[in-house]
This record gives structure tokens, C-alpha cells and sequence, in this order.
């Protein structure tokens, strides 16, 4: 799997498990829907700033959205 699929991958993940929608994600940090869902699709590529961002609204160190899976470890 490419390291941004990995990314969107985690992203979606720890957002469902938080039961939250694209658009509080995107409200909560900061950013547009149509962005997250892009990322989410792997068909952009996040910044460091947009990873922290991120991160930060969903209480995930940003390290954990480069590991494949992390956000099953988290259950």
C-alpha cells in the first residue's frame, strides 16, 4: 500500500471511530470538507501542518497516520 493511501486509510479510521462525520473533521480542524475527503481518497498529499491539524482535532499523535493500521490498535 502507498504511503498516501496509509494516510487516508488512518485518517477515515480514527474519524469513524469517533463516530464523526468528513465535516466536523474539517470543521474541528480547520480545513475544507472537499480537502479531507481528498485526503481520505489518497488524492492529495498532506502537509506536516495539515497532519498536526489533524491530529490535534482527533486527539492522534500525527506520527500514528504513517503506520499502516494504526488506528486499530487504538480500539
Amino acid at each position: 500500500m502507498k504511503l498516501y493511501q496509509i494516510i487516508g486509510d488512518n485518517i477515515r479510521g480514527f474519524r469513524t471511530q469517533k463516530g464523526w462525520t468528513q465535516e466536523k473533521l474539517a470543521i474541528r480542524s480547520d480545513l475544507n470538507i472537499n480537502y479531507v475527503g481528498c485526503l481520505e481518497r489518497a488524492e492529495r498529499k498532506p502537509s506536516i501542518d495539515t497532519l498536526m491539524r489533524i491530529g490535534k482535532a482527533l486527539h492522534v499523535h500525527p506520527s500514528q497516520f504513517l503506520i499502516e493500521g494504526s488506528y486499530r490498535k487504538d480500539v
